[in-house]
């Protein structure tokens, strides 16, 4: 891995990914509280981050509206 972040195309690959996935992962564990998950078995997991994930999700769609609105 170091020798792969030493090359420029590997240091902009990593910086787009800072830029594009970790403000997701931030948003889910700070700000929705979902920093273990409650339930046991692959299964059920699965669909506790794929709830939290539609959360997410659902809440741009909302901010997005709502500015559409002139609402603040």
């Amino acid at each position: 891995m170091r020798k792969k972040i030493t090359l420029q195309e590997y240091q902009d690959r990593y910086s787009y990914r800072i830029q594009i996935v970790e403000p997701v992962f931030s948003s889910i564990a700070y700000c929705k509280g979902l920093n273990r998950f409650n339930l046991r078995g692959k299964r059920k997991v699965n669909g506790q981050w794929k709830l939290y994930c539609m959360v997410h999700n659902l809440k741009k769609c909302l901010d997005g509206y709502n500015e559409e609105r002139g609402y603040a």
